[in-house]
This record gives structure tokens, sequence and C-alpha cells, in this order.
């Protein structure tokens, strides 16, 4: 089966590495300047580095349809700068996840493939797409929901090693992000992390830098830039993060079950 994937951040590089690995045909769209912060494991950074290595699994940059069946047959992931998704036009898939995880839709259609399925809030089964994932961290995690939508978006993120809002590194001013450290480094608190423009930003909490933007990306006043993992555990810089793991089964079940649905 052929998926589209419109996003390759982490928590859609997990969907597509586990989708990937199933035998599935996996194409990802992006925008020209990602913003991706955990770029360490998603798929996003081919755009600019034109290959990305998330775990076992291989991202290459294409630029057309051409690209993109050389990939397949390479048995790669296609990446494509395709902000508007006109691929899905060409290209025809099966499947369309939608994992922007922007909190509304900016354009899926439950119309767009045989298979629609809306990633986290934004979303309601039967309406937009078919079956929507749970992204929000607790019981529900990865859960399918075939009737209404996720759990709202609250803005404030998921507890890890007791801290949420501290752990986010944010932009302090609009301007160019520089970091100031990279990825996988361990940092204290009050420490320098970053500039947003000429401001410095630093660290509110102690832990491993898990994420954080490549440099040049433009930033506003509050703008996610990176975030801090207070357990400190720096392997789990390279790895698809548990959230994105179940998260991405989530969207295995939804399309295996939808297939289901059709063939009884």
């Amino acid at each position: 089966m052929k998926v589209l994937i419109k996003g390759a951040g982490d928590l859609a590089s997990g969907i597509g590495c586990r989708l990937h690995r199933c035998g599935f045909s996996v194409v990802m769209t992006d925008i020209a300047i990602p913003t991706t912060v955990r770029r360490t494991v998603a798929f996003s950074r081919a755009v600019y580095e034109n290959t990305a290595l998330v775990e076992d699994v291989e991202g290459v940059l294409c630029h057309n349809a051409e690209d993109i069946q050389a990939a397949l047959i390479k048995d790669k992931v296609a990446v494509i700068v395709d902000e508007t998704c006109e691929i899905r036009t060409i290209w025809k898939p099966d499947v369309v996840v939608d994992s922007i995880l922007a909190k509304v839709n900016l354009g899926t259609s439950i119309t767009d493939a045989d298979i629609v399925i809306g990633v986290g809030p934004g979303f309601t089964a039967g309406n937009d797409c078919h079956v929507v994932v749970e992204t929000k961290r607790g019981h529900n995690l990865g859960r399918c929901i075939w009737e209404g939508s996720a759990f709202p978006n609250t803005g404030v993120p998921g507890v890890i090693g007791g801290y949420d809002k501290e752990r986010i590194i944010r932009a302090t001013a609009d301007g160019i992000f520089k970091g100031a450290v990279t990825i996988g480094t361990v940092v204290e608190k009050g420490q320098l992390v970053g500039y947003s423009g000429t401001e410095p930003v630093y660290a509110l909490v102690g832990g491993v830098v898990r994420g954080l933007l490549q440099d040049g990306v433009p930033v506003h006043i509050g703008m996610k830039s990176g975030d801090i993992d207070p357990r400190g555990v720096v392997e789990s810089c390279y790895t698809v993060s548990d959230k994105a793991s179940a998260i991405g089964g989530g969207v295995l079940e939804a399309i295996l079950n939808s297939k289901k649905k059709r063939i009884s």
C-alpha cells in the first residue's frame, strides 16, 4: 500500500518508520524550512541534508514523482518539500496520514484517499477523516478514535521527568535562531542554549538537550525552539520516542482495521 504522510517531524517520522518496517511505501511531505526540534529522529532533516537516517530507516530528499519512485525502489522513505501536498494528486496514495500536528485541520479531506487518518486534535472521525489517533500522553495515547475527536490541545506540554513547560526551549525574541549547544548536550538550569537574533535563550531546567532548531530558522518570541529531557539519558536523543512509537502503532492499527472492515 502507498501511504502519504503530511509532515516529517519526529512524531510523523515515528509513524513513517513503523509503516516502512511493515512493508508500506512511504512518502512524507514538509515545508521548505522545517521547524522540527527533534531533528536527530526526524526525516525533515533530509530537506536540508538530502538524506536522514532515523534509527535503521533512511529517508531521501525527492523533487518529483520520478525521484519518489526511485527512492521507493531502493526501499527508502521519500521526503518532498510540498506544503500544499500537490503530490497527492500525482502519486495517488491508498492512505493519507495528516501528522502536521498543527492542532487544526489545514486542508485534509476525507476524500483525499481510501483511508484518511488525522493525528491529534483538529480532526473529527467521520467528518474530515476516517479515524483519529490520540496524541495526548496518558492512558489513551495512540488509541484509534472512530467517532469524534482527539483530546483538545491544552497548550501545556506533557510531563516528563516531573517538568512540563520548563523543559521547552522557547525563542526570547523575533529573529534568526542560532544554537549555542548541540542535541545530546547535558546542560544545567540557567545555561545558555541559543540565541533568538541577538537575545540569549537559557535553559529553564537541567537535563539533556533532546531537540533544537537548526541554525538559520526564523523564530518569533515564544516559538518552540527546542526541548530538554530532565531524565538526562543521552541515548534517547537518537531513537524514536515512546510517544512517537505509540502513535505509529495507532496509525498502523487504523490502516489494518480499515482494510479489515472493507474486506468484511
